[in-house]
């Protein structure tokens, strides 16, 4: 494991070795008598800064972006170790590619003060813990070891030494701060019924499991959320709150390169972080530059495994099935690391299976059948065969593309559900679904709206896919623009 990461970290510091902070690619540096003029001197050691800038962005991303999610529920009154936060999510809820297709638990778990207690009853529950650098420490629930059938969960603190109890599913973290993920599957199509079941799940201290006080829960689904780090991802504040993580969090041993990374950009554990102006504005540019990086890998990846199916322009999401590290064995996969971190939250082994029974899978449209980004002003189709390969729903799902999180229309609706608006279709012929700024003719049920002027990319997810997901015998169509 540790040497995995070693590897790749090294070869995140050879991907940016020619990136220049004046305008991104220059000619040599000029030398002479084998000696740097002044000149290069200056111009290698800001080049330097903001290249190691920019590889430390993309490495720690996934920590800022968790932070935005610990934020956003601070800032709606869900505090860490005192609420468990749930709701059935819509466009209100500002989050990388959250879905309306399940309701959601959320909770910032704090493990300072020790061990840390989740109990599930039995149930359609589909849930994980992630630390704050969005590493996977546990499944739960149907993809977990209790297989649904309910249990108890014990997540352990990075410096815990004192005995392991009995009866509960452990997992360990290597921080403090946790992310506590949960959904409860609304089976036949009670959305009501699903948000009732998260109000069952208990979580509290170890220390008094004897006499257990669960932490409250409170229902946030008329709540305009923002639970991104899109405010600090292209400025300054990315670092600051990168430093207040780095103090707040302790060392984690195979991120160790890294850290030596942070410190030439000034970012060391308890020491001040107060960088000069010209070092200040190079970590700016450098953090909109990662940004956009990520995006490109995101969005416009020229990894050709990324299709789905060679005849379509659907792609996966994940680009390394079964595995929550993104982890080869040549090491960790960066591109894909990039790539789902920049679209989306959280890690678990579950969310990349790509064999029949998996919890669920996903898929990316990015462009129409012609290879175009998709637009916003434009109209669209997309027909799905009948029936849709899975055991329990299926739905697609419209996000916008500069926020990542589901299109906001004065429609207020960015999904299409087979429990819910295609719960009364043919499921004997092929369905069609439409989206753009005007309605089509006939099908407006069938149909989200978008918004000209922004672009934006959609998820096809089926839960419970069966065999024909997998092997080419079912695909969707692609997107086709309708004139």
């Amino acid at each position: 494991m540790k040497a995995k990461w070693s590897a790749s970290l090294i070869a995140a510091f050879l991907m940016s070795s020619t990136v220049s902070a004046q305008d991104g690619l220059q000619a040599g540096y000029a030398f002479d008598k084998g000696f740097p003029t002044v000149e290069t001197t200056e111009r290698a050691r800001e080049d330097a800064l903001f290249q190691r800038a920019v590889t430390a962005y993309r490495f720690w991303y996934p920590t800022v972006s968790v932070e935005g999610i610990f934020n956003g529920n601070r800032v709606a009154g869900i505090k860490d170790n005192g609420v468990l936060g749930v709701a059935a999510a819509g466009p209100r809820q500002v989050g990388f590619t959250l879905n309306s297709d399940t309701p959601y638990g959320s909770a910032t778990l704090d493990l300072k003060d020790g061990p840390m207690v989740v109990e599930l009853p039995p149930g359609a529950y589909i849930g994980l813990i992630n630390d704050h650098n969005q590493s996977w420490v546990l499944d739960m629930g149907i993809p977990g070891p209790d297989g649904g059938k309910g249990g108890k969960h014990l997540v352990l603190p990075p410096d815990y030494k004192g005995k392991v109890p009995k009866g509960y599913h452990v997992g360990k973290s290597a921080t403090y701060k946790i992310l506590l993920a949960v959904r409860a599957l609304p089976v036949g199509g009670d959305q009501d019924k699903a948000l009732k079941a998260l109000h069952a799940i208990r979580i509290y201290p170890l220390s008094t499991a004897k006499k257990p006080k669960p932490m409250a829960i409170i229902d946030t689904t008329d709540m305009a959320m923002d639970s991104t780090s899109l405010k600090w991802e292209d400025n300054i504040q990315f670092w600051e709150i990168l430093k207040r993580i780095v103090d707040d969090e302790p060392l984690v041993e195979k991120f160790t390169p890294m850290y030596g990374l942070l410190a030439t950009l000034g970012i060391e554990k308890g020491k001040p972080f107060a960088p000069e102006a010209r070092t200040r504005s190079i970590l700016e540019k450098a953090a909109k530059a990662g940004r956009d990086q990520l995006i490109v890998s995101a969005f416009d990846s020229d990894r050709p495994d990324r299709f789905a199916w060679p005849d379509r322009k659907w792609e996966w999401v994940g680009l390394v099935p079964n595995e929550a590290q993104f982890e080869t064995p040549m090491g960790v996969d960066l591109e894909a690391r990039d790539r789902w971190f920049a679209q989306a939250i959280v890690t678990s082994p579950a969310m990349f299976r790509r064999s029949a029974g998996a919890g669920s899978l996903y898929w990316l449209g990015v462009r129409d059948g012609s290879g175009a980004f998709l637009d916003g002003g434009k109209n669209y189709k997309l027909t799905i065969p009948q029936p849709v390969p899975g055991k329990l729903f299926w739905s697609v799902t419209l996000y916008d593309a500069q926020t990542r999180s589901e299109v906001q229309t004065d429609q207020n609706k960015a999904a299409l559900r087979s429990l819910f608006e295609l719960k009364d279709i043919d499921t004997s012929k092929p369905v069609d679904l439409y989206f753009g700024p005007t309605p089509p003719r006939d099908g407006e049920g069938r149909w989200i709206k978008t918004e000209p002027g922004r672009g934006w990319f959609s998820y096809i997810r089926i839960y419970g896919p069966t065999q024909p997901a997998f092997d080419g015998s079912w695909k969707p169509n692609d997107i086709e623009e309708v004139k």
